[in-house]
């Protein structure tokens, strides 16, 4: 692919802020617009079983919203909006794109390009029992919205991987589309038929590959504001062959970043305005689409990043669900939290030198409130001198 002429040069600053701003860390967030508003500004949301203060697709809007209640966030993913129509109107479902992610409902034509590929090809190696699929949407049909227990079981044994037959034949009509999750209940995915829970103007595979790709790419670009080719891809998990067959016409505009060394693009609209306006100081999901790329957050933020919840105890440097602390635009730490009753655990603090002491403690304060909780503990700071200032800020405020 010939990259056209670049527009604009960014600074790395400029680009930093711009990525901000898009991600919805810059300026002041439309709480009217709330949950459902972050949802549809970041496109994807994504789902992680593991929950330490939350699960991470509470705290992608908490991060930008502030103490917004547990309940209401699940609400505002998965409860329908109150219409005069027959069948109340979804505002999201779950699917492939990052990874297992909550997206907008109107999303829904735009990954017909990966159901077509899912249909087309076998995708993984668990036996399909003759029948069983046919079965299973037969029962989600005369029975409505199911979990993958209520069709028959999820598991033949204990072993997460040992799938039954349904659950196979479910999750393979999931990604075939003809069947959707409509919610998750106790974690479990809710399973309904595309046909009765997708809006009826929505549901359809008519655009073709080409079409999907390049309104991804568009949607990605505007979610980052600012991104490499690779950056790009990432968002939804695309190949970068598709992203270069689709980007000259995606409306993204080419732009160069001082330090980046790669060729970038960037939405035109996040180029009209310079971004300014309140930084929030917050914990941030190791999921978060801020920082879910770890060569993009390094080389937006010099910051390296790793989740560890999955690397053997000893080997860990950082804690097994550490989260990075934004402040002032700029990573400055991390946390690895705890709960221990209404204690919030601090079981691992890095901090970017002293400077970072009230930002660290302002936001362990806030996700303490959040999660109801009325006291903070600091078992280990990296840098023992600063272990005595950042209890002293977090008592000073919980006085």
């Amino acid at each position: 692919m010939t990259t056209p002429r670049p527009a604009t040069a960014l600074s790395a600053d400029e680009a930093r802020r711009i990525a901000l701003r898009a991600q919805g860390f810059l300026g002041t967030p439309d709480r009217r617009a709330g949950v459902r508003g972050v949802l549809r500004h970041l496109g994807a949301v994504q789902l992680d079983t593991i929950s330490v203060l939350a699960r991470s697709h509470e705290l992608i809007p908490y991060a930008r919203l502030g103490a917004v209640g547990r309940r209401t966030v699940e609400d505002a993913y998965w409860k329908p909006a109150a219409t005069d129509a027959p069948v109340a109107r979804p505002h999201a479902f779950e699917y492939w794109s990052h990874a297992a992610c909550i997206l907008p409902i109107e999303e829904w034509p735009h990954f017909a390009f990966r159901r077509r590929a899912y249909r087309a090809r076998p995708h993984w190696n668990h036996a399909l029992p003759d029948g069983t699929y046919d079965q299973v949407v037969k029962q989600l049909r005369t029975e409505g919205p199911l979990t993958a227990t209520e069709l028959g079981g999820a598991k033949k044994t204990s072993e997460w991987w040992d799938w039954s037959g349904t659950k196979v034949a479910v999750e393979r009509a999931l990604m075939y589309g003809e069947v959707v999750c409509v919610e998750r209940r106790g974690w479990k995915r809710v399973y309904d038929l595309a046909e009765r829970a997708v809006p009826a103007d929505l549901l359809h595979d008519e655009l073709d590959d080409t079409e999907c790709l390049r309104r991804l790419v568009r949607l990605a670009g505007r979610s980052l504001g600012v991104g490499t080719r690779a950056d790009i891809a990432d968002y939804h998990r695309l190949k970068g062959e598709q992203v270069d067959a689709v980007i000259a016409d995606s409306g993204l505009v080419p732009v160069t970043v001082e330090g980046w060394g790669k060729p970038a693009w960037a939405d035109p609209a996040a180029l009209q305005t310079p971004p300014r306006g309140r930084h929030r100081t917050t914990l941030l999901s190791p999921f978060d689409s801020l920082i879910w790329e770890r060569a993009r957050t390094e080389r937006i933020f010099g910051f390296t990043h790793r989740l560890e919840a999955y690397v053997p105890k000893p080997k860990r440097i950082h804690g097994y669900f550490a989260m990075p602390v934004l402040a002032g635009g700029r990573l400055v730490g991390r946390v690895d939290p705890a709960r221990e009753g209404r204690t919030l655990i601090a079981r691992q603090v890095t901090l970017d030198g002293p400077k970072a002491v009230p930002a660290v403690a302002q936001a362990l304060l806030e996700a303490a409130t959040w999660v109801d909780c009325t006291d903070v503990r600091v078992e280990r700071v990296d840098a023992p001198e600063l272990r005595e200032p950042l209890t002293t800020e977090l008592n000073r405020a919980l006085a």
